[in-house]
């Protein structure tokens, strides 16, 4: 019951919608953190995705994401999508994507952890590809407070919020260009995005795919 609560009011508080425009149609997409399976659902019941994989930590969320493929099976999106359940400690799924979205999933990360968290995200992306990373804002205070009480409610989590500023730094520093900076929000949450893209040549000059 909850989970479909939380599938029906989620795009009421997470701005999807301005994660979708920076998603290009046919790309291949890799869902951070995917939760449910909400968002990569949108995408490709959009037409948005050529194929998309999505994996959580929750064996629970995961087996509702693939409940919900086997929903709608008779739809020709499902084919294009695939759940797993994997923590981000254990590594990311193998090859590379166009697109690797984290929405936000760095909150959950414990801080030690959160660095190693981006750039392997990092690494799953394609030359030209993008990274979408959005997550709950730190100011002002009181959105950042809602958006705690909400997690402390929901998850029964106490988060750690990552400056979006640090999440740039690391970003740049493994080789990546800001591409889009847009805060926005939904009732009384924050959100920050940040879209990076992976040049095709590195400073240098040299192939970025070597």
């Amino acid at each position: 019951m909850l989970t479909r609560v939380l599938q029906r009011y989620r795009p009421r508080i997470c701005p999807f919608d301005i994660v979708i425009d920076h998603v290009p149609t046919g790309a291949r997409v890799l869902d951070v953190g995917c939760g449910v399976g909400l968002f990569l659902a949108l995408l490709a019941r959009q037409g948005r995705i050529h194929e998309a994989q999505g994996f959580d930590s929750s064996e629970t969320a995961i087996a509702h994401a693939r409940t919900m493929l086997a929903d709608h099976a008779d739809q020709e999106w499902v084919s294009r999508v695939s759940f797993e359940q994997r923590a981000v400690e254990a590594g990311y799924p193998e090859g590379v994507f166009d697109v690797v979205t984290m929405i936000d999933v760095m909150h959950h990360v414990p801080p030690a952890g959160q660095q190693e968290a981006l750039l392997g995200a990092i690494a799953r992306t394609v030359p030209g590809g993008l990274l979408v990373y959005k997550d709950m804002c730190r100011h002002p205070r009181w959105r950042a407070a809602a958006n705690r009480l909400h997690d402390l409610v929901m998850a029964r989590q106490w988060i750690h919020y990552v400056p979006i500023k640090q999440i740039e730094t690391w970003a740049v520093e493994a080789g990546l260009v800001l591409h889009h900076a847009q805060d926005a929000a939904r009732l009384w949450y924050g959100h920050e995005l940040r879209v990076f893209k992976r040049p095709l040549v590195q400073a240098d000059g040299a192939d970025s795919d070597g």
